[in-house]
């Protein structure tokens, strides 16, 4: 954004040329200050990351901007002109338009049927105009480059068009502004791509869009302005041309991008080897796939997405049958690995999809940390109520779950603490190697640091850990050693402290000379 000035945390600024602005607003909650004084605002035509650990005030300040909540102290203003927001109906009737990361769609419904919901086209009878709808809703979707059959239900769709029909369904109340919370935590690779250049057009088109996201190269990809918040306030907003990703960790957490990974550890050469994995064959996904995790070590495991990495930890683990190849536990090997036969000999495995695939959302914290061992807080075939709340106690205290209670909603918490209950849950059984898949995915800098945190306390106690992911920084951060995956097979390998994102995506992509501005982090992690 040329010529315009770059906005800092002033005690009373005032942004130029907002479409939409909130000023010196502050929102309490019983014992809490959501929000204090936040001054922030979005202008037409640009994409405005907003940033900041879980708690920062991100979803307040968007629910305070949309009308869902209405402010204790400050203004908004909308086209230049004070405005009082009667409900979130009353502002997106004014064409602000948030899409969450939980979509709000009728799965039963057609595509068209869930654009116009509430709005549909009538014919001269007053009966919904099925023709006219779908022709719209075609429209809408040619626009934004998206071939969908607008008859089709919404429940047959990917993740990825889902998310279309929500941006075309913005657009057919005519959205002036536009918030999108963390688009991409359920999509990748071309997806991701596709969704960029539909939120680019919006921006050419005038649209005013807000972007909440963690992933931070995605920041420098697409925005045009970041706004860093933490605990409640602003601390600043920057053109994203004048900041870096260290600038933006430290105004997040204070800390600098270093201080992020803990040290890694110096392994000698008798360090016992705990999992041996010889010609793994998983479907027609991996191919003759042979590694080593040895006691104290992170593997990094890494590659572009759909090369296979998850599918080599899951025949490793069980969860898919292998076809060929042996997995070697501390010496007991197995040509058949099942998931019980894993945890016996001292596996665990954190997936990828915490909500669906590991945590248990309808019990208590405590019950998803004694999940896998029900015999230790058992008597007699009896569960003991006080044994599972000593257990849930502990892990609360020894991997700082915050916000947490045994008793407590898992589901209330953050994701990074989520994270930790079931890292806790696993390390009950696995006295061996634990795998851990994307065990970052949608969590802030802060927990992520938190999640380091434990990853090294567990190795220091002896464990390996085998780890998934598609963050570059991450990868090269916490590994030991990496080992790189192209098209179901293991490409490579790079260890040592020099190894840079540049030799990871050589062997990713197959390219025999990349320069790093080729195969920077946002190529790899998409």
């Amino acid at each position: 954004m040329s010529g315009q000035p770059t906005v800092t945390s002033a005690a009373h600024e005032k942004t130029v040329g907002d479409l939409i602005e909130v000023l010196q607003v502050t929102k309490r909650f019983p014992g809490v200050k959501s929000l204090d004084a936040v001054s922030f605002g979005v202008r037409a035509g640009e994409i405005h990351a907003l940033v900041g650990e879980n708690g920062a005030g991100k979803s307040t300040l968007m629910k305070v901007m949309a009308g869902a909540y209405l402010p204790d102290e400050g203004e908004i203003r909308f086209d230049g002109q004070p405005v009082q927001w009667k409900s979130a109906a009353d502002a997106k009737r004014r064409g602000i338009h948030v899409i969450y990361q939980e979509l709000v769609l009728f799965p039963q419904s057609s595509v068209a049927e869930n654009i116009f919901a509430g709005a549909e086209p009538r014919s001269r009878l007053g009966t919904v105009d099925h023709r006219e709808m779908n022709r719209r809703a075609q429209t809408l979707l040619s626009e934004l480059g998206v071939q969908l059959d607008p008859r089709e239900r919404v429940g047959n769709l990917s993740v990825a068009d889902q998310q279309m029909v929500e941006i075309a369904k913005a657009m057919a109340a005519e959205t002036r502004v536009l918030v999108l919370d963390e688009p991409t935590a359920v999509i990748a690779g071309k997806e991701v791509q596709l969704l960029f250049e539909r939120v680019r057009l919006l921006r050419d088109k005038g649209v005013a869009i807000i972007y909440i996201s963690h992933r931070l190269e995605e920041i420098f990809a697409l925005c045009d302005r970041v706004t860093v918040m933490k605990d409640g306030r602003k601390v600043g907003t920057q053109a994203v041309s004048e900041t870096t990703r260290e600038g933006l960790v430290r105004m997040m957490v204070g800390r600098e991008m270093s201080e992020i990974y803990p040290p890694k550890a110096r392994l000698s050469n008798d360090v016992p080897t705990l999992l041996a994995v010889e010609g793994l064959q998983v479907g027609n996904r991996v191919f003759d796939a042979s590694l080593t995790v040895r006691a104290g070590e992170i593997v990094g495991l890494a590659g572009m997405v759909g090369s296979g990495r998850t599918e080599l930890a899951s025949g490793i683990f069980g969860a898919m049958r292998a076809e060929r190849g042996t997995v070697e536990v501390r010496g007991a090997r197995r040509k058949r690995m099942t998931p019980n036969a894993a945890i016996r000999l001292g596996l665990g495995f954190v997936t990828e999809d915490r909500k669906s695939q590991g945590l248990l959302m309808y019990l208590n914290v405590a019950q998803n940390v004694t999940a896998t061992t029900l015999q230790r807080v058992s008597r007699f075939g009896l569960l003991r109520a006080g044994a599972e709340r000593d257990a849930g106690a502990s892990a609360i205290k020894e991997y700082g779950i915050a916000g947490a209670r045994p008793g407590g909603s898992v589901a209330t918490l953050s994701g990074g603490n989520q994270q930790k209950v079931l890292i806790s849950r696993w390390v009950r059984v696995c006295n061996s190697v634990l795998i851990l898949d994307e065990p970052t995915r949608g969590v802030d800098v802060g927990a992520k640091a938190e999640i380091y945190r434990v990853m090294r306390q567990l190795t220091a106690r002896g464990l390996g850990i085998l780890m998934i992911s598609s963050e570059l920084q991450e990868v090269i951060g916490m590994s030991d050693r990496v080992l790189v995956m192209r098209e179901g097979r293991i490409a490579g390998e790079v260890d040592g402290d020099q190894m840079t994102e540049h030799d990871i995506m050589r062997l990713a992509t197959g390219a025999q000379s990349q320069s790093p501005a080729q195969g920077g982090e946002h190529a790899f992690a998409h």
